[in-house]
């Protein structure tokens, strides 16, 4: 079993409402995995659609040790919910015994090796990802499905 961002598997559970399955095809990794849908962001309380968030400074691993917070467009702290959407994502991993997962790419809380800030590209891990991998499940881009595949 494969924890895998719901968005990349055409849940519509972005910020905007919408998904991106049509940017990734998961058809062969579902064929040989169990692939299980989460959204952070919906399991932290937020709503579908949202304002669009990003991490001021630093990234998941800085907001999970206090030192960095999840902002919305409208200056609102939601940090709390990303913090709390991400560790449901890690319950279920560990309900499941799932040891990896397939996130999305540039997301505050998905982003497995770059996050968005102010429209740019920035090195770092979303809330979630950071959270599931200090907890030693194996976090793999969506920018990398190969790296799966190719198990």
């Amino acid at each position: 079993m494969i924890l895998v961002s719901a968005c990349l598997l055409g849940v519509n559970c972005r910020y905007d409402g919408g998904n991106c399955a049509e940017r990734y095809d998961l058809t062969a990794l579902s064929r040989k995995e169990l692939l299980i849908p989460v959204c952070s962001e919906q399991l932290g309380g937020m709503p579908t659609p949202r304002i669009p968030c990003h991490i001021v400074e630093g990234d998941g691993d800085a907001v999970i040790a206090g030192k960095a917070h999840v902002i919305d467009q409208s200056g609102m702290d939601v940090t709390e919910a990303f913090l709390r959407g991400a560790h449901e994502v890690l319950k279920i991993a560990r309900y499941l015994g799932i040891q990896k997962a397939l996130l999305k790419e540039l997301s505050p809380s998905c982003g497995a090796t770059v996050i968005k800030r102010n429209n740019h590209i920035v090195p770092g891990r979303g809330v979630t990802a950071a959270v599931l991998a200090m907890n030693g499940i194996i976090v793999v881009s969506s920018d990398q499905i190969w790296l799966i595949n190719d198990d």
